[in-house]
């Protein structure tokens, strides 16, 4: 078994991936005020339903 580096990312959002889901979504790319806003949303989104995220992960993990 390989040995994980800790520092290592999980998971990521990058400015592309939502300018990829805006294209998806409303046709267009998003200015640099709209990425602040899309940012500071995403944070705010994924920050309030980690706990969730986590306990469904750790939940079939212990199965």
């Amino acid at each position: 078994m390989e040995t994980l580096e800790m520092n290592q990312i999980v998971y990521a959002i990058t400015i592309e991936d939502v300018q990829d889901e805006s294209l998806n979504k409303i046709g267009r790319t998003l200015n640099e005020e709209e990425i602040d806003f899309a940012s500071k949303a995403l944070n705010m989104g994924i920050g309030t339903s980690i706990g969730i995220i986590y306990n469904t992960i750790f939940k079939e993990v212990i199965k």
